[in-house]
């Protein structure tokens, strides 16, 4: 430790505040706060002997963090900022750690992938809204979960919208609907929007759908048996069996919320089970006495104390979540008084943070504990499965190193149209979606994909070079070829490929190409176009190839004819091959006639092959897979825009306003191209120069060429390329989507 530092530790003030230990690149690697910055911060380094070496472990503490250890060789700075009280503190860590995210404390991933239930009563007939829980407001609006999957907001729905009948219609279509939908037709809506219905009937499907949502199983199911007697009494058999239905319904979803405490209290139970620098902590969310909710959370290279982890946990979960009555912990968290304060002031009532060590909640403590370990263990089972993965994909394609950052590239056309690439980027086996790129491909004219693959690469490691980070792996989609693309665009830029001998220092990137699968060519499609012919010959005891044709029925592969092993062996080959794919999905042979997925390397002629099944190829199929659905997907988009940009747009000087005022005046794009040059001058904010400037655009001199848009009302367009072959624009969405569809199983070389 240097003296300067060495000064800071021995200036720290003994007043609240929080702290940041920075790197020695100045990168933040830990918040932390305390009730006295002096004494925290110095606790970490009790024990430093002089000379430089290693600090020491306050003698305490009885953990061995691996951390601590590394401070001295990690430990660049610190930073500290007083607070008031140990409070603002509190609230001040929370937003350092999400500000820079610093590598050693606990972060969670962010509130919008919670999904919540919103119902706004204010309307006289609501209906049960999905929302982000980033969109969650204070807006009167009542809110359920989060849900912390879609299964199981989907079963909630699933539920709410067969047995207690709301509305599923959104405002617009609630206020504009003429007649009723199928959810009426099946009894699951009584159509509001369209029948009258007074708002005191609607409103009793509202309060049970709320107290179902909320647990309250008592109050609920006596409502539905006093309904359920009524009905019988009044011999409505038919509303007695519908509420007996929905009675069995609700008593079956809410018995697996299997009731832990006598009480109704609203509690979070939390566990927290660590191995070494690993740890996972579980939280139980019961409300009024029910469990609800169980989920885990784990983290990495969390050295620090546990009673610091906790406490930094709780105030970011806080943040995302509502705070119950009761929060049950294994341990005191660091700053237990102040951080109650905090979770009291976000809930508007008292919050308990209780550490009970016998009783009923002492066994809500266990349970959390044991879902905790059992998460620990199902975290690392995945870990390990995916670097065995990870290792076995090394060895097979013998790399240089593990491909612990792979991207894959994909290009997605149609006759040359609207070219784009794409890049899909995994993490350690997992997908991360903060560094998919989608590409334009501007150089390129016509159906080049090697000129656009290489393209795309280049601009990809053009970007790599400059913020000086290399991903471990490239994977192009693609067979030969395309492989060779991408090697070019490399040597280009003057990237390596693989690493350099005596000088293992300079960044490389390593590429592969994989080609997809393809059906195995038994002439199957010239067999079933031609089953009627085939059946013709095997009548006559002929084959196509002894009577002259010069149709060929798939024995090409096997190294025969129909015409070469005489009529009875031709028929009987001719009949088998037609049974065969009759027997396939429609004529297509079945997957397991397909060859497998092959893999190129640079400078190797044969391709490797995966063993199929296998982890490895699942990683690399899920990887490519991956890239062609994003390029097909930002492919859709492109087009769909292009279909719906109006012709108006190509009027040089006509801008948005003046295209409204068009449309507003005229009502229709083809009243504005018969319209005279007076009746256009006519529309508000045009003059002469815009009218005219309209006008020539639908109608130019004799031979001037009319706009493509123009031309494309007015004449057949001419077809590029060979006599017959469709031009982009005549083709529809289905057929393109049908083309890109079939081109993800075509074949690479």
């Amino acid at each position: 430790m240097d003296a300067a530092l060495r000064q800071k530790l021995d200036d720290l003030p003994a007043e609240p505040g929080c702290y940041l230990m920075k790197d020695r690149a100045s990168a933040v690697v830990y918040v932390g706060k305390a009730q006295s910055l002096r004494s925290r911060v110095r606790s970490y380094f009790e024990g430093l002997r002089g000379g430089g070496q290693a600090p020491a472990l306050h003698a305490g503490r009885g953990d061995d963090r691996a951390f601590v250890a590394l401070l001295d060789d990690l430990l660049g700075d610190i930073d500290v900022i007083v607070t008031r009280s140990e409070k603002e503190a509190v609230l001040l860590e929370n937003e350092l750690i999400k500000k820079h995210q610093p590598r050693f404390n606990v972060r969670l991933r962010d509130d919008k992938d919670f999904i919540v239930l919103r119902l706004d009563e204010r309307h006289a007939y609501p209906r049960l809204e999905v929302r982000r829980a980033r969109q969650r407001k204070d807006d009167g609006a009542r809110y359920f979960g989060p849900y912390s999957s879609a299964s199981s907001i989907r079963e909630t729905l699933r539920i709410v919208n067969r047995w207690f009948q709301l509305r599923t219609c959104t405002d617009h279509v609630f206020d504009h609907r003429k007649r009723p939908c199928i959810l009426y037709q099946i009894h699951r809506c009584p159509a509001p929007c369209v029948y009258e219905i007074a708002p005191e009937e609607y409103r009793p499907s509202v309060e049970d759908a709320v107290e179902f949502l909320e647990g309250r199983e008592g109050e609920l199911t006596e409502r539905l048996r006093l309904r359920m007697a009524e009905a019988a009494g009044a011999l409505r058999f038919e509303d007695a069996a519908r509420l007996r239905d929905q009675l069995v319904a609700v008593e079956r979803s809410l018995e697996k919320q299997r009731v832990l405490m006598a009480d109704d209290a609203d509690r979070d139970v939390f566990g927290l089970y660590r191995e070494g620098p690993d740890l996972v902590i579980a939280v139980l969310s019961m409300r009024r006495g029910k469990l609800q909710d169980a989920r885990t959370y784990p983290f990495r290279q969390q050295e620090f104390p546990d009673e610091e982890t906790v406490s930094s946990f709780l105030g970011l979960y806080y943040e995302q979540n509502p705070v119950p009555e009761e929060v049950l912990l294994p341990l005191e968290p660091e700053g237990a008084g102040a951080l109650a304060e905090v979770l009291s002031d976000r809930r508007g009532r008292k919050v308990k943070l209780l550490t009970p060590q016998r009783g009923a909640k002492a066994d809500l403590l266990e349970v959390a504990a044991r879902n905790a370990a059992q998460g620990f263990k199902s975290w690392h089972d995945r870990d390990e499965r995916r670097d065995e993965a990870l290792a076995a994909l090394t060895r097979a394609l013998h790399l240089a190193r593990e491909p612990r950052w792979m991207e894959c590239y994909d290009i997605s056309t149609f006759q040359g149209a609207l070219a784009v690439g794409s890049g899909v980027s995994m993490k350690d086996g997992e997908p991360d979606r903060a560094n998919y790129r989608r590409y334009k491909v501007k150089g390129v004219a016509g159906q080049d994909d090697f000129a656009m693959l290489h393209e795309v690469i280049t601009r990809r490691l053009k970007r790599a070079v400059a913020e000086a980070a290399f991903p471990d792996l490239l994977v192009i989609d693609g067979g030969k070829g395309q492989l060779n693309a991408a090697l070019a665009a490399a040597h280009d830029l003057g990237v390596p490929t693989k690493p350099a001998l005596g000088n293992e220092g300079i960044p490389f990137v390593e590429m592969v190409g994989l080609a997809k699968s393809r059906l195995v060519d038994y002439g199957t499609a010239r067999v079933i176009s031609g089953r009627r012919r085939a059946t013709r010959f095997a009548e006559r005891g002929t084959s196509p190839r002894a009577t002259g044709s010069n149709e060929e029925t798939g024995f090409a592969e096997r190294g025969t004819s129909p015409g070469a092993t005489g009529s009875d062996e031709g028929q009987g080959q001719a009949s088998e091959l037609v049974d065969a794919a009759d027997q396939a999905h429609r004529g297509f042979v079945s997957e397991l006639e397909r060859t497998p997925e092959r893999v190129f390397l640079p400078g190797r002629k044969d391709p490797i092959v995966l063993r199929q099944n296998s982890a490895e190829l699942y990683l690399v199929t899920r990887l490519r897979d991956e890239a062609h659905r994003f390029a097909i997907t930002f492919h859709r988009k492109l087009r769909r825009s292009r279909n719906f940009q109006s012709v108006l747009e190509e009027i040089p000087g006509v801008g948005a306003g003046r295209r409204k005022a068009l449309l507003r005046t005229l009502g229709s794009l083809k009243r504005v191209k018969e319209a005279t040059l007076e009746e256009i001058s006519n529309v508000e904010g045009f003059g002469s120069k815009a009218a005219k400037a309209v006008w020539d655009f639908f109608h130019p001199p004799e031979g001037v060429p009319a706009p493509a848009a123009v031309a494309e009302e007015t004449s057949e367009p001419d077809r590029p390329g060979e006599p017959g072959a469709p031009s982009p624009d005549d083709v529809s969405e289905a057929d393109i989507d049908k083309a890109l569809a079939e081109e993800a199983v075509g074949t690479e070389e």
